[in-house]
């Protein structure tokens, strides 16, 4: 085996272009495939950037780069030192014959599926080894999109004067209250990994006004579905002086902004994938949940009022709203504590949920802003307010006016990248069934 020694990258596969024909490249990457064709060899070399054709032709290239052929099998990782050659035949029209190759690394064993074919066994032998699925080219193409998707939203949230902040995933109660906690022992008390940043984002109103995270949450579900996991990304933004109208409106445009950037920035990825994406015309269709309730009558499915909407109920109307959507003015009594009811109808509260079809996305709404009716709702959950004393006392300091929501971005990530598993757009997935690797 090789090693790097003074080889160092001076190209990526995509900079090798007829424009520097004789030039001396240096690529390093690893082997897709190799064709042998009498004394000529081709082998394709994919990098970060993508693919590029080293050609060996036995008779012309030095003995040292003859010899290793042998050695080098598909998936090995090589350096290769060599000159760029035009020709048509080969990606972006040029390709390098070598002049030193350096075999870094040489499989002792082949992976148990084809990075290279449609047909691919099912996700859990392949998350069994997600690093070698990682290669195949459309899980490449999933995860560029998704940290281009990343960039677009932290770049659209700063630019709107949001602040970027980091809130504690060791906590001490819920914050959504339920049973869907994972407990911890922190030293010698009972502790929990947060489901949401909720609560001291919204704390954090009163410092800084506008304030977003990206980070990770937890969620003991016991749910197993092709939509849930046990930990997850959410995206939150929480806002002083406004309502959940506005926030649904900044939710909305940072959707539309990050596809956007996708449809512009990830053209090859996508065309991977089979997605001809298309910017959506905001503004997204809002619906109260009344009105639901109401299309689904109309589809003979009768929802008690009150009660959630669950994904069989809404696949029922999913072709008259297939695209990104609004659900608001849900029940109050089925939103979480500190959802502010309406003045004029206290039994529905200003919240949303988006959508796209019957996949949900996002949920937010305006928070309670007064001390007295947050324990009143607290009491009325069955939750003892001295747990939440901690967040309770900042209230007699005053805290204005404020609005948020969480999104998903794994979720927005399945309807992006056109996946109908939650885990092909998660690098390592944890659900009850999944702990490694």
């Amino acid at each position: 085996m090789d090693t790097m020694g003074n080889l160092r990258r001076s190209h990526y596969s995509n900079d090798i272009l007829p424009s520097i024909n004789g030039d001396q490249v240096v690529v390093f990457g690893i082997v897709a495939s190799i064709r042998n064709h009498g004394k000529l060899t081709f082998l394709i070399l994919e990098d970060l950037k993508g693919i590029v054709q080293l050609t060996i032709h036995a008779n012309s290239v030095p003995e040292n780069v003859r010899s290793k052929l042998n050695n080098i099998h598909e998936q090995s990782f090589i350096g290769v030192m060599g000159k760029v050659k035009s020709t048509e035949k080969a990606p972006h029209g040029a390709e390098i014959i070598p002049e030193d190759i350096r075999v870094l690394s040489v499989p002792q064993s082949m992976p148990p599926f084809k990075l290279f074919k449609q047909r691919l066994p099912n996700i859990e032998k392949r998350l069994d080894l997600r690093a070698v699925d990682l290669r195949r080219p459309q899980s490449k193409a999933i995860f560029k999109i998704k940290h281009t998707a990343l960039q677009a939203i932290r770049g659209y949230f700063s630019s709107q004067g949001y602040m970027e902040v980091q809130t504690p995933k060791i906590i001490s109660t819920a914050t959504e209250g339920g049973a869907a906690l994972f407990p911890l022992l922190y030293y010698n008390k009972e502790a929990f990994l947060a489901q949401s940043p909720q609560l001291y984002k919204e704390q954090l109103t009163g410092a800084f006004e506008k304030v977003f995270e990206i980070g990770p949450i937890f969620r003991a579900e016991r749910s197993r579905t092709m939509k849930h996991l046990s930990e997850a990304v959410s995206v939150d933004i929480e806002e002083a002086y406004v309502t959940y109208i506005d926030v649904m409106n900044v939710l909305e445009r940072v959707i539309c902004h990050t596809i956007a950037n996708i449809t512009e920035n990830c053209k090859e990825d996508l065309a991977l994938l089979k997605n001809k994406m298309r910017a959506p015309v905001p503004p997204f269709k809002r619906v109260t949940y009344d009105e639901i309730l109401e299309l689904l009558h109309r589809e003979g499915v009768d929802v008690s009022w009150g009660n959630d909407l669950f994904v069989s109920d809404l696949k029922k109307i999913e072709r008259k709203l297939p695209e990104f959507y609004f659900i608001t003015d849900w029940p109050t009594s089925s939103k979480a504590f500190y959802i502010k009811s309406k003045d004029d109808k206290p039994e529905i509260c200003e919240s949303f949920d988006l959508m796209h079809g019957s996949l949900e996305i996002a949920s937010g709404g305006s928070r309670i802003d007064q001390k007295d009716t947050l324990v009143e709702k607290l009491k009325e959950r069955s939750f003892d307010p001295a747990l939440f004393e901690y967040h309770l006392k900042v209230f007699d300091y005053g805290i204005p006016p404020h609005a948020g929501f969480g999104f998903g971005l794994d979720r927005l990530m399945m309807v992006l990248c056109k996946q109908k598993n939650i885990r092909e757009v998660v690098l390592y997935p944890r659900d009850q069934r999944r702990l490694i690797p």
